[in-house]
């Protein structure tokens, strides 16, 4: 349903709307809504099919804005059918394209190819390519005559009128000017080969398959961008076990319920903790691996997920208002109010049609008046309106897209569309996420410090025998780490009354090989009863520098617990980060470093990679806000991170960037994905992203050019069929020559190119 909330004394709807098929409806909407007394804002979406408005409720409603947009050509429905109608729309496009395609590929063979002519061929070609003209073209011509009607003129209005311009000159020369006849046995008196009529069924077919192939492509990308926004709704549980082992939908929890989190499940719903202690990974908001350690009176965050421990939790917010659906509304604004790109086609169509159709109608007129024929005049002006769509500019973008994301696939990058493509000559500002983006993303046992009594493979061994009954993430590092040192002998250690000390650490009694027990503990220093100078200051350093720092110690003679021993656990930095960041400053770019980590952590990580700003301890609206301040200054901003709490940045951010290894809710909301995690390929992506967008405009000019450089020789009356055939052939190749160019890409490492295909 559209959904409307009060903002800054004004109301926000959002409405749904279907018909628009590129930036030009866009922008047709924006201004017509704007225009109305009262809307401060109309933002609308071409991918989330959607306008977003701001507006004086004591001036309009629902039903003023949703005539407004009826009366320019498009529909509102009640409800909110995007998902819908971008599958219905995908499926007839993809229909239409498989009609095009079949149909369109023997009148190509029987025209171009000689050998493959038969006697009255042209008739098979008009009974071919009129369904393709008027079925699988349908949408352009409707689209045109939007666009007629509100005195504009976009792609679609290119594709029309050249289509429909061949299609018509092809079918009047083959019902009344006999050009079968003409062109199979020449036997008119005075007809040659120059003279006799052309047909251009393959052009009307070719130019409609191969645009219907580019919006097909870009239908698909349209569709997965609300994938971001479903795959957030499914994070969180559907029911919630209350206390007395009732089962109850979600739906159904109201504010001060009591219900249980068990180990391992996710938490129903925002609240406080009334009884238990566990630790529960809360990255989802911070994207930080390190869980929190919560007790009675704390508050815990629905979709989180608790690791170890019991608890119960008293309900504090319940539907639109917890922090996952306030995550799902980031991201929608976001998407929402994303400036819509315009296509360099549509920008260039808006100037070039309307000359086209100057030309022509000069051409009519000169024709006239220097008293030549109606045949020849009608010949001429749609010589002009032919040669002005050619097949080259439905190749011009279609095959550099998919030669420049070919070749980023094998790069490791995906990019999901076409209109993307743009924002990249203009960012200057990379703004970067910490945990799985410069570093592993988990925790690693990275230091051993002991006192000068105690051997470092005897403290390791102790520590990791006790915390492998254990399921705190941490405890898996130092576990791991003792494990890489002496294979399975924490496993295989024998311990005996373990016991969890809630927010110190845990004991154990650990029998040695030998037989000899030890009373062992490990945890925060607030667990020992004494520790030497030395550990201290080894425990204050790895503090500072933003790392985790774990005591070890056992009991001594008096029974006291002494720590031995510092374990210092870290997420360690990837060791391409350092290389990544000064590519992005090779490219100009600004880095800023945005993380949800305390601020000492994010500052030695900052510093040693060499970003230019830090900003710290932020949660995901920070964060939007953060790329919006960005923006606000002018900057053009990416935004590279891989966490459920990165993905209202990644897609407020102009170009959002996904680091294949995160989460699917990340890689939805971003505009590129790297499927590695080497950080490097981001860099490569933007420079691959630039000069896919160069080849775009250059193959663009090109399909106009040489055509433009046709169009005089066409009112003229001097462009016969070949060297129409032959211009637009030789454009067409040139095209996709152009493009193929971009398989030689190789990014920024060359280097690295072949280690990182095969990580």
């Amino acid at each position: 349903m559209s959904a409307s909330t009060q903002l800054s004394g004004l109301e926000r709807i959002d409405l749904p709307i279907e018909g628009m098929t590129c930036a030009a409806c866009v922008t047709r909407i924006s201004k017509g809504l704007s225009k109305l007394d009262g809307v401060a804002q109309a933002d609308v979406n071409l991918a989330a099919a959607r306008a977003t408005v701001r507006f004086d409720s004591s001036k309009l409603d629902r039903s003023a804005l949703a005539a407004k947009i009826e009366s320019l050509g498009y529909h509102v429905p009640e409800i909110d059918r995007h998902d819908e109608a971008e599958t219905a729309y995908t499926r007839v496009l993809g229909v239409r394209l498989v009609v095009a395609a079949t149909l369109t590929a023997p009148v190509l063979l029987i025209s171009m190819v000689h050998q493959l002519m038969f006697q009255n061929w042209q008739w098979v070609a008009f009974a071919l390519t009129t369904p393709v003209v008027f079925y699988s073209g349908w949408g352009f011509h409707r689209a045109a005559a939007i666009n007629l009607r509100h005195g504009t003129a976009t792609m679609d209005t290119l594709v029309s009128m050249g289509t429909l311009a061949a299609w018509t000159w092809s079918t009047v020369a083959l019902v009344f000017l006999g050009a079968a006849d003409n062109a199979n046995s020449m036997s008119m008196p005075g007809m040659t080969t120059e003279t006799a009529p052309h047909v251009y069924f393959e052009t009307a077919g070719v130019i409609i398959s191969l645009i219907l192939l580019g919006k097909w492509f870009e239908a698909r990308a349209r569709r997965r961008s609300g994938d971001a926004i479903r795959k957030l709704a499914q994070l969180g549980t559907k029911t919630a076990r209350l206390e007395d082992g009732t089962e109850v939908a979600i739906e159904d929890l109201t504010v001060g319920m009591r219900f249980v989190v068990r180990p391992g499940e996710k938490i129903a719903t925002d609240g406080v903790v009334v009884d238990g202690h566990s630790a529960v990974d809360i990255s989802m908001i911070t994207g930080e691996p390190v869980p929190v350690e919560v007790g009675p009176g704390d508050e815990v965050i629905g979709a989180t997920l608790n690791a170890n421990g019991h608890l119960v939790v008293e309900t504090t917010r319940v539907g639109a208002d917890t922090a996952l659906s306030q995550i799902i509304k980031l991201v929608e604004e976001a998407q929402g109010s994303r400036a819509p790109i315009q296509r360099l086609a549509d920008r260039v169509a808006g100037v070039f049609v309307p000359i086209v159709f100057g030309i022509a109608l000069a051409t009519i007129a000169g024709w006239w008046l220097t008293g030549n024929s109606a045949q020849d005049i009608f010949s001429a002006a749609v010589a002009v309106l032919i040669i002005a769509c050619p097949c080259a500019l439905g190749l011009a973008t279609p095959t550099a897209i998919m030669v420049g994301t070919g070749r980023g696939a094998q790069l490791g990058i995906i990019i999901k569309g076409g209109e993307v493509l743009e924002q990249t000559r203009r960012v200057d500002v990379a703004v970067l996420d910490k945990t799985g983006t410069l570093t592993e993303g988990r925790m690693e046992l990275v230091e051993v410090f002991v006192d000068d009594s105690t051997n470092v493979d005897t403290a390791l061994r102790l520590a990791a025998a006790v915390e492998a009954r254990s399921e705190h993430p941490i405890a898996s590092a130092i576990v791991k780490g003792a494990d890489a040192s002496r294979p399975g002998s924490a496993a295989t250690t024998a311990i005996r009354n373990f016991e969890n000390l809630p927010g110190r650490g845990v004991t154990a009694i650990v029998t040695a090989d030998s037989g000899v027990e030890w009373s062992v503990g490990v945890g925060r220093a607030s667990l020992f009863t004494s520790m030497p100078t030395q550990l201290h200051e080894e425990k204050e350093n790895a503090e500072s520098a933003g790392r985790t720092a774990v005591i070890v110690g056992w009991a001594d003679n008096e029974g006291s617990l002494t720590a031995h021993g510092v374990l210092v656990v870290a997420d360690r930095l990837k060791p391409t980060s350092v290389e990544a960041v000064a590519d992005f400053h090779r490219l100009g770019l600004q880095v800023v470093l945005l993380t949800g980590d305390n601020r000492r952590a994010a500052e030695a990580i900052g510093a040693e990679v060499g970003v230019d700003r830090v900003v710290a301890e932020v949660l995901p609206a920070e964060k939007v806000a953060e790329i919006q301040r960005l923006q606000s200054e002018g900057r053009t901003v990416a935004m590279i991170g891989d966490g459920i709490n990165d993905a209202p940045a990644l897609a407020q951010a102009d170009l959002g960037i996904a680091i294949g290894t995160g989460t699917d809710i990340a890689i939805e909301a971003s505009d590129l994905t790297i499927v590695s995690g080497d950080l490097r390929a981001a860099a490569d992506a933007i420079s691959l992203s630039r000069r896919t967008l160069a080849t775009i405009k250059g193959n663009l000019f090109w399909a106009f050019a040489y055509n433009v450089a046709a169009i005089p020789l066409a009112a003229f009356g001097a462009l016969n069929p070949m060297i129409a055939a032959g211009a637009m052939s030789f454009s067409s190749v040139f095209v996709v020559s152009n493009s193929l160019r971009l398989r030689r890409f190789k990014g920024m490492n060359r280097s690295t190119e072949k280690e990182r295909a095969h990580q």
